[in-house]
């Protein structure tokens, strides 16, 4: 089977979206992400499924890659990682309560909230973006196709403008390694 034409057409469509990316979000994303570093605060993320993976992700690469080269460490905190916790908050409260219920009694002024959700309207995460929203935190948005309600309500969106949850995917991962490459690129630099 040959499956060329195919795969062709997968990266084709990938290099029109990241041709199509906002640039100023990114920038202002990394804005954002370096005034919590110098502040000391901490950088909540989380997803369900591919975006859970994604915001792991994140947080290896902001706490160790990058960290391993800073004085101050980048604070994340990746709200999906601790597979108990998650299941417990899902069994006693309810699975629409697994993000927010970790940020009540811990979230405080000035740290940042990275909520990714490929359809934008992951309740759970909409909920805990809400709550954040309401105790002033700043929120930056991955989403794909229309961006749903976490567009919305993100103060920064990090916007994947298609109608395809692989690419969507995709997309929220170069978002994390080209931050994590520029960084790196001055931090070494130093």
């Amino acid at each position: 089977m040959d499956y060329t034409n195919d795969i062709n057409l997968y990266i084709q469509k990938e290099i029109k979206i990241l041709n199509a990316l906002d640039t100023h979000s990114i920038n202002a994303t990394m804005n954002y992400l370096n005034q919590a570093l110098e502040s000391e605060k901490n950088i909540y993320i989380f997803g369900n499924g591919g975006s859970a993976a994604t915001a792991s992700h994140f947080t290896n690469d902001f706490n160790k890659g990058i960290s391993e080269y800073t004085d101050k460490k980048y604070r994340f905190i990746c709200l999906n990682d601790n597979t108990a916790t998650i299941m417990a908050i899902a069994n006693d409260i309810s699975y629409d309560e697994v993000f927010r219920f970790q940020l009540q009694g811990r979230i405080k002024e000035g740290d940042l909230i990275i909520a990714i959700s490929g359809s934008g309207n992951s309740q759970n995460v909409i909920n805990a973006v809400t709550f954040a929203k309401e105790q002033g935190n700043t929120i930056i948005g991955l989403t794909g196709y229309d961006g749903g309600k976490l567009k919305q309500l993100s103060d920064v969106s990090l916007h994947v403008p298609i109608d395809d949850m692989q690419i969507t995917e995709d997309i929220h991962m170069v978002f994390d390694h080209l931050m994590m490459s520029v960084f790196y690129k001055y931090v070494k630099a130093q």
